[in-house]
């Protein structure tokens, strides 16, 4: 991996790690500035959310999150697919993360995400 994938698959990974943040997720504010306004997401819960669903006064709610085996493929000049495994401290559940970001002016912002329960670590 050369210097500016490296930099990259770096700011990417912190910003997911930001989304999993109490102080950022209890923030419509700052979610809408994470979060590209076609936002999407296919939870592990089965339910399908958008962007506008995270904007009331709890925006996305708080959690107790760890990510691991984040790795980063890019799909285009602009469009980078983020693949990770995160584990739920308090529902003590694994699941398979992905996240599409998107760059525009200079800034990336998360266009779709989905999770996937799994059976523990693979």
């Amino acid at each position: 991996m050369d210097r500016e994938s490296s930099l990259l698959k770096e700011h990417l990974y912190q910003l997911e790690e930001k989304l999993l943040k109490s102080e950022v997720r209890t923030s419509p504010e700052v979610l809408s500035s994470l979060l590209k306004d076609d936002f999407f997401e296919f939870g592990s819960s089965g339910n399908i959310w958008i962007k506008s669903d995270f904007m009331g006064q709890e925006g996305a709610g708080a959690v107790n999150m760890t990510l691991s085996q984040f790795e980063m493929h890019p799909l285009s000049d602009d469009t980078v697919l983020t693949t990770y495994r995160i584990f739920d401290e308090d529902k003590l559940e694994h699941t398979l993360r992905s996240s599409i970001w998107k760059c525009a002016n200079g800034r990336w912002q998360m266009f779709f995400h989905q999770g996937t329960k799994t059976k523990g670590l693979l």
